[in-house]
């Protein structure tokens, strides 16, 4: 599926099955992807300022220079996602797994996470400005 570019600010699609698909460069500003599969898609540089993605798979997502400011990511999976550059300040990160993924030059500031959130091997969330709830 070619989304590339298109305007979905604010829509409520949750629960759809978007892997694979190409979403680079998309306005995904407060979008509703609760529960998403969005495993494999590629979200490059796309808007995803204050989206609620709750549950959502985003596993193997290239997400390299998305904004993910204040983004809803209560227990979504993150396995292996590439995030380089991303910006995660003050999203919600409690439970998410992070496991394998790319953190490199991510901004995390004021992010929120909890004991059961799953980082990359080695990696340290406070000294990253994670706030540990």
């Amino acid at each position: 599926m070619n989304l590339s570019g298109a305007n979905l600010s604010s829509a409520q699609i949750y629960g759809a099955n978007l892997a694979e698909a190409d979403l680079s460069e998309a306005m995904l500003f407060g979008v509703d992807l609760r529960g998403a599969n969005l495993e494999g898609a590629n979200l490059f540089v796309a808007d995803l300022t204050e989206a609620r993605l709750r549950g959502a798979n985003l596993s193997w997502v290239d997400l390299n220079g998305v904004d993910l400011t204040g983004a809803d990511l209560f227990v979504a999976d993150l396995t292996e996602a590439r995030l380089r550059g991303a910006n995660l300040s003050w999203a919600d990160l409690n439970g998410a797994k992070v496991g394998g993924a790319n953190l490199e030059g991510v901004d995390l500031v004021g992010a929120k996470a909890n004991e059961l959130t799953i980082w990359p091997e080695g990696f340290d969330p406070v000294a990253a400005g994670v706030i540990i709830d």
